[in-house]
């Protein structure tokens, strides 16, 4: 898996680019929190929940179902994110979290399509390092996935973000 902090970046990253007209900055830090919540499947472990199993490490909670199922409770129950924009966003935003755990090097792959399928599926390359997990991120190990994440994804982000900023600047001087 990429860490935490990567995966909190791909949602600031998107909502950076549609500004703050389409996504408020409310929105985008629920988005970055939906970004994170799917690895909150690793409980399971103390409980006993097999890392193959739907609801393991990996499964249910890394779906795209589940991304859209907790984005509708939220753009139902919270005012600030009652829109169609929002809904597809805080989707995205925890989808994320699977589709770029398929592209890790390591571990099972994500089950994108639970409910339908228990298949747990890599992305046909998988450029990013696995993670380290607990004080084995303050290895070599840990540094050569930062490194990993900082070329693969943040890099990425950063030229959406900054791409979507400049279309709005460019609109905003043609008017």
């Amino acid at each position: 898996m990429p860490t935490i902090f990567t995966h909190a970046i791909v949602p600031l990253a998107i909502a950076a680019a549609a500004g703050r007209g389409v996504i408020s900055p409310k929105v985008a830090i629920l988005g970055a929190a939906f970004a994170v919540i799917p690895d909150g499947d690793v409980i399971g472990f103390k409980l006993g929940i097999e890392y193959a199993d739907s609801w393991g490490h990996r499964g249910a909670t890394h779906s795209l179902a589940f991304a859209a199922i907790c984005a509708g409770i939220a753009t139902m129950f919270w005012r600030e994110a009652r829109s169609v924009s929002a809904f597809v966003f805080l989707t995205l935003a925890m989808a994320s979290h699977g589709l770029l755990d398929t592209l890790t090097s390591g571990g099972l792959g994500a089950a994108l399509w639970w409910p339908f399928s228990e298949a747990r599926i890599f992305a046909p390359v998988t450029p990013v390092r696995v993670s380290p997990i607990g004080m084995g991120f303050f290895s070599m190990r840990g540094v050569e996935t930062l490194v990993s994440e900082l070329k693969w994804i943040w890099l990425p982000c950063a030229a959406v973000a900054f791409a979507g900023w400049g279309a709005r600047r460019a609109a905003r001087s043609r008017l």
